[in-house]
């Protein structure tokens, strides 16, 4: 709801306005009050009664369900402090490991509470003490490793080291869920935001960062998949090494892509973009190639290496984000 107010001035030439009286008793506001007021970058003025006053967790109640695994997980990203799931009777054991599993997904989120009927969970993870850059890099750290390894399983034809990378996608998803919790959490917290020094803009581009590097993730998991295909025939040895350069390609373009992103480094996201020709030229190569590899190996090459091509098609998109 909008309230219009005339600005009015002191004899001593102060501004000031009146505040309305049912927002003011509401947020239990009396005199000599202090309040905090924020500058926005357009000039608005956000005025918070409860500067000093700690935030009240948020509590949301679910209902056993058929759906209960997706609702954890989705009011643990909109910031949810406590989560109680109740029951009108007993909690059935399959539900309750429903529970756990997901729980186990989720940085921070513990089962604090159970009993017959209920279940509570609590995210013990505060938020200022974990910043997104932080935990972009992190994500990034085990992606990148991912890559490099997906490639070298696939080359190597090593089926272990490909269920290696696909199990690392795991923890890949849970900084993921955190990371955008966090986001979520200091768009709606002001205050949050100048701890970590970030504005909503800056938020966003995390959340999109975030995103790509996520996809990212799930082409290296693709890709390993493709040397499960295998099933032990390695690649000839011309491929294997044209294979090898196209990962070496693509893993300097995402690497410098998430420098220009971290450091606003308009020119090292102009390096990524100029890789394409590279990338192209490599990528014919192996597609050529390909074509006189045994039924064994020639469609699993030729998937492997649209998953690298669209790793490098996500590095340029991280890279864009800088402009």
């Amino acid at each position: 709801m909008t309230h219009l107010r005339k600005v009015q001035r002191t004899p001593t030439g102060t501004f000031f306005v009146c505040l309305p009286r049912a927002w003011s008793e509401g947020n239990g506001l009396k005199k000599a009050k202090i309040v905090a007021l924020d500058e926005s970058s357009d000039g608005k003025l956000f005025i918070d009664p409860k500067y000093n006053d700690d935030p009240a967790p948020r509590t949301t109640t679910l209902s056993v369900g058929p759906y209960l695994s997706r609702e954890i997980v989705s009011h643990y990203l909109l910031g949810s402090d406590i989560i109680r799931i109740e029951a009108k009777e007993r909690i059935d054991f399959d539900v309750r490991n429903v529970v756990k599993a997901t729980v186990g997904s989720l940085i921070g989120l513990e089962i604090v509470e159970e009993n017959y009927s209920q279940i509570v969970l609590q995210c013990l993870l505060e938020p200022s003490g974990v910043p997104p850059e932080k935990l972009l890099r992190r994500k990034y750290a085990i992606v990148a490793g991912m890559h490099r390894d997906a490639v070298t399983s696939f080359v190597d034809a090593d089926s272990q080291l490909a269920k290696s990378v696909i199990a690392r996608d795991e923890e890949n998803n849970r900084l993921y869920f955190l990371l955008v919790r966090i986001l979520r959490t200091t768009i709606q917290n002001s205050r949050l935001g100048e701890k970590l020094g970030l504005t909503s803009i800056d938020c966003l581009d995390y959340r999109l960062a975030a995103s790509i590097v996520e996809t990212m993730g799930d082409a290296c998991v693709h890709l390993a998949s493709k040397t499960l295909e295998l099933k032990n025939v390695r690649p000839s040895e011309d491929l294997r090494k044209l294979m090898t350069d196209l990962q070496t390609v693509c893993y300097d373009a995402h690497e410098q892509a998430l420098k220009a992103f971290v450091n606003k480094d308009i020119a090292s996201a102009e390096n990524v973009r100029q890789m394409r020709k590279k990338v192209e030229a490599l990528s014919a190569g192996i597609e050529e190639m390909a074509s006189d590899q045994s039924l064994e190996v020639m469609p699993q090459t030729l998937a492997a290496t649209g998953f690298l091509k669209q790793i490098y098609e996500y590095s340029v998109d991280l890279a864009d984000l800088v402009v």
